[in-house]
Order: structure tokens, then sequence, then C-alpha cells
């Protein structure tokens, strides 16, 4: 039997997001020599037995899938668009029942954890109880705060990771809210509650418009992320937003991805030495 002339199985393997099954494609005519021809041709490949996939397949999610199971963690969220605090340096495979733990030259993490897991890549809500178990409490809340202000989070979906979640971490989710505009904004967020310090996050000052963080009603922090100050006339705007904010009454503090990330003593030596003039 010819292969359907209406669609070529690389197109159609592409439009199941460029990793499918067997069935899935048989299901629109193609035969199992159908798929055989494409795969001689170099227009698809098989990645396992009954798994298909073309070359516009994410080199993790492929690696995953030749497990049987779905790119998970760090890798996962990236794919779906969430800040990570960091990235997986290998893949972290969620394991299927009939997945298979090692392939060729594998590095992989394997994670057999419950839930309803289809191949590929884990949905939002599995890969951020993954990572949590992986990374711990400071990673877990920067990205389920990024995906919640994404609307990746349904009320239902929040309910459910925090059911997921040990105990003791329970807060984290109650802590959250959708309003973090960066990854860095949660950070220093959950880093300054951890020491006893309230904040007010996005806050409209006239004159000044929306600045991230402001503590103590005087001192405003702002988060830049790795590229967010390259353009002179973004620092430029950034200077006269800061004298507005001077003229206020208040003192801003500017710190950059490297800083928050690779430097906190230092920064969180200079928001204390703020408070503590702003309270002279």
């Amino acid at each position: 039997m010819p292969a359907p002339t209406a669609i070529t199985a690389r197109e159609l393997v592409n439009r199941f997001g460029a990793l499918a099954r067997g069935r899935q494609l048989t299901a629109f005519g193609f035969t199992r020599r159908n798929l055989a021809d494409a795969v001689a041709r170099g227009e698809i490949s098989r990645i396992r037995r009954g798994v298909f996939a073309t070359d516009a397949l994410s080199p993790r999610v492929r690696t995953a899938a030749s497990h049987g199971g779905a790119l998970t963690c760090a890798g996962a969220l990236r794919l779906h668009g969430i800040w990570t605090l960091r990235d997986d340096a290998v893949a972290h495979v969620w394991m299927g029942a009939a997945g298979r733990e090692h392939h060729v030259g594998c590095s992989c993490v394997a994670h057999f954890r419950p839930g309803r897991m289809a191949l590929g890549v884990a949905d939002v809500e599995h890969a951020l109880v993954h990572a949590f178990h992986c990374y711990g409490e400071e990673f877990f809340f920067c990205a389920f705060e990024s995906a919640w202000n994404k609307r990746l989070l349904s009320p239902s979906a929040r309910a459910r990771i925090r059911a997921a979640l040990p105990r003791t971490a329970h807060w984290l989710v109650d802590f959250a809210h959708d309003g973090a505009q960066s990854g860095l904004e949660s950070l220093v967020r959950l880093r300054l509650h951890l020491l006893g310090i309230a904040v007010q996050t996005q806050v409209v000052l006239s004159g000044v418009g929306k600045v991230d963080i402001v503590v103590a009603g005087r001192l405003i922090i702002e988060t830049d992320g790795r590229a967010n100050h390259e353009a002179e006339d973004k620092m430029h705007r950034d200077r006269v937003r800061d004298a507005a904010a001077s003229a206020l009454g208040y003192e801003t503090l500017r710190f950059d991805y490297d800083q928050i990330i690779k430097h906190w003593p230092s920064v969180l030596s200079a928001i204390l030495a703020a408070l503590r003039r702003n309270q002279d």
C-alpha cells in the first residue's frame, strides 16, 4: 500500500511535535512498510520500537524518548518557557512503565515517580514536583512563580503540586504569587523572607513607574537579568527612574544576575546596610 499522498511522514510527525508513536501515524493511513521506507529515506528516524522522530526534535527530548520516557526537571520547564535557576547538566528522564533505564553512552538521571507520563516532555505540574526533589526549595519556588505568572498553572494544578510536596514545603506554594516578573525577583523575595524581612513587589510609584521590590517603605531593589542593561537607552531610563525615586525619598539598589546568583553575601550586605541607614 503506498503512503498517503496528502502528507509526508515527516510533516505528520512534525505536527505531533516532532515525536510520535507508530499507532498515531497508522491512524492517518501509514503502514509499517510506509514508515520503514520513510526511515530508510532519512525522512524520519526510529528512536525506539514504535517511536518515530524528525530532526526538529530537541536532542534532550530525543534522549528521553529513547528511554521510553519524558524529559523532566529544568530541561522540561525551560521548554515550557519557564525561568529556572539552573539548567540540567544532563537529561532528567521521567521513566514510563515500559521504559529502559540506560542507553548507549547514557548519563541521564532517571525519575521513577508516580503519575501519568506522556512520551516526550513532562507537563509543567509534574516537572515542578520532580525539580523540587532534585534541586530544592529555591529552584522550585522561582520556577513555580514563573509558571504561575505565565498562566501555566490552574488553581487545581497548584493544589495538586502542593499536595505532592513534603508537608514541610507546603509553605512555598502558600507564599508564592503570580506577580513576579522575573525569577531573580522571586529569589530575592524568598531569601529576604527567610531572614524575616517583609517586602512589597511590583509597586507602582508616582513619577517612577513600577519597581520590582520595596523594603521597609523606602528601599527599592531592582533585579536586572543577564542582558537587560546592554542598551545605553535602557541605562539612561533607569537613571531617570532612580533620580525620580530619590526625589520621593527612596534609595535604589540595582543588582544583576551574577551578583544575585554568584555573590549573594555582598548583595545581602548592601541591602542590610541600606536598611540600617533608613532606620537612622
